[in-house]
């Protein structure tokens, strides 16, 4: 835990680090193209600050890009359009220069976000693969003890749920209490469905993944998240079902 919350702080200054540049490099640019301020194009001004707003968002925090376009907007209002070193424009050209400026930043951000989620997300879909593919072929290998298989596949659906713990227990869940994800994702408690979108996994609270061998439950992953709420989508769900059954032949006695 003490490495987990290591990496949330080195994630939060990161982001912070990132905030700050992205309001000062704006205006680094526009105080050193002020001296030159009569002889360049509003166009050409726009496009140089639009370049910051493009990396500001390319590292995948929001505010980042929007506090470059804001940033971006108020510096060349301030040293680039007359009257000069004030929040003022005189200029109708200006004040349509500076309106697509932060216009267009705002668009950028949003566009470069766009990408990097999904690149996020064929990235994580990637390991999702990778995981069950290694636990297939532990399988097929066949002579790969049950404890092994079993610590394996319990390592594999806590990095797909994002869980604190995860433990293989013998025999179908008889805690009523429990909740249970079947193989569609779904999340029920009882005859109640669990809005994992929203709410996210139940907090300081069991989860199980049944183990099926056919139509029989040959054992569940007990999974929980006690240090924060996690919210894996159904498809993270459905491949942690997938990977917990790849135990049943080897756990199953009967």
């Amino acid at each position: 835990m003490a490495d987990d919350g290591g990496g949330r702080a080195l994630g939060r200054q990161w982001r912070t680090t990132v905030r700050i540049a992205a309001v000062l490099l704006p205006l680094a640019t526009c105080t050193i193209l002020s001296p030159v301020r009569e002889s360049i194009t509003a166009a050409t001004v726009v496009l140089i600050l639009v370049l910051w707003v493009v990396a500001a968002a390319a590292t995948g925090d929001r505010a980042a890009g929007l506090l470059a376009a804001v940033s971006g907007g108020v510096w060349f209002d301030f040293f680039l359009t007359k009257p000069y070193q004030r929040l003022t424009i005189a200029d109708a050209d200006d004040v349509e220069a500076t309106l697509l400026l932060v216009l267009i930043g705002l668009a950028v951000t949003e566009i470069a976000l766009w990408g990097y989620r999904q690149q996020a997300r064929a990235a994580r879909r990637s390991g999702y693969l990778e995981g069950v593919l290694g636990a297939a072929k532990v399988v097929s290998e066949g002579d790969t003890p049950a404890s092994t298989l079993v610590d394996l596949v319990a390592r594999e659906i806590s990095d797909v749920l994002g869980v604190d713990e995860c433990r293989f227990v013998e025999g179908p869940v008889h805690d009523a209490r429990i909740a249970a994800v079947d193989h569609d994702g779904v999340v029920t408690r009882g005859d109640h469905t669990v809005d994992v979108d929203r709410l996210g996994l139940p907090n300081n609270e069991y989860v199980a993944l049944p183990v099926r061998r056919g139509s029989r439950v040959v054992g569940h992953f007990l999974v929980t998240a006690a240090t924060r709420i996690t919210y894996p989508t159904r498809e993270q769900r459905r491949v942690a079902v997938l990977l917990a059954d790849q135990v049943a032949a080897s756990v199953d006695a009967g």
